[in-house]
């Protein structure tokens, strides 16, 4: 009897060191020798319960991350402080100025047709000896601005170099459109201080045609350039400009306006000895 239960203690104490090498864990599973093949056995109850217990906190004080809480910004941007920017928060290429621009072209039938209050049969040029330009002009806004005269057709080339000197110098024009644009009246034309070229009119307070009518004459800013003739200020509006202070607009000897019209053999009104036109510059000196 008591041989018997030494022999079972005995058998016992493998298992139980088995256990405790497993840190108290499930059991190694048994393995059978049958066949020369190996089977594993499933997994006992106390192994299915220990194994529910493996906590899923990584080491090392880690947290674990979801999917749900990947951050979605750019780790590249984020990383030199910047936020990621959709394309509709990218700013767009700078805006350009445009720059100087001078076009020339004949006089086609639908701006003969516009000059109808300028031109007219009788007048000392035809039609086909005007040129028809656009011209990029700065503005008293110090914008850049498209505007536009008529002119003699030996002249053109020149005129569109001498407004190139201008809005290079920066010069502003208040207004550039034809004469027509005011029914071709000068006065009118000159009361919204447009600059202007051609127009088949007589010479102011004279007799005879204007250079004007050859489009050989440019007059620029009237209001800040009048025509003085004793009292007379033309245009009116003019009146305040004409003690020549200087100001945004007005023309003064030698400055770089004069020199632009000089540098092409035109002259300035503004010398003349009287009446002194200092809108004027023509290329006869007239």
């Amino acid at each position: 009897m008591l041989a018997g239960l030494l022999a079972a203690i005995v058998l016992a104490l493998p298992a139980c060191s088995s256990e405790q090498n497993n840190g108290g864990g499930a059991s190694l599973p048994a393995v059978s020798g049958t066949g020369g093949s190996l089977a594993q056995a499933s997994p006992s109850p106390a192994a299915q319960s220990a194994a529910s217990t493996i906590p899923t906190t990584p080491p090392l004080g880690l947290s674990a991350v979801t999917p749900a809480s990947v951050p979605t910004e750019s780790p590249l941007l984020s990383t030199a402080g910047l936020t990621a920017s959709s394309p509709a928060d990218l700013p767009g290429p700078a805006t350009q100025a445009a720059g100087f621009v001078g076009n020339i072209s004949t006089i086609d039938d639908a701006t003969a047709a516009r000059m109808a209050t300028s031109w007219r049969p009788g007048c000392p040029v035809a039609l086909t000896d005007l040129r028809y330009l656009t011209l990029t002009y700065r503005g008293f806004d110090d914008a850049d601005h498209q505007g536009e005269l008529v002119v003699g057709e030996s002249v053109a080339s020149d005129v569109v170099d001498i407004f190139r000197s201008l809005y290079a110098a920066g010069y502003p024009i208040a207004s550039l459109r034809l004469v027509d644009d005011f029914g071709g009246s000068d006065d009118d034309s000159m009361a919204a201080n447009n600059s202007s070229a051609f127009n088949c009119r007589q010479v102011t307070g004279g007799g005879g045609f204007s250079e004007h009518s050859y489009g050989t004459a440019i007059d620029l800013n009237p209001v800040q350039n009048p025509y003085l003739s004793g009292s007379l200020v033309l245009p009116e509006g003019g009146r305040p400009y004409a003690d020549r202070q200087s100001a945004p607009g007005v023309i003064e000897p030698g400055d770089p306006v004069v020199a632009a019209f000089a540098a092409h053999g035109w002259t300035w009104g503004g010398e003349w000895s009287g009446p002194i036109d200092y809108q004027h510059f023509s290329i006869s000196g007239r």
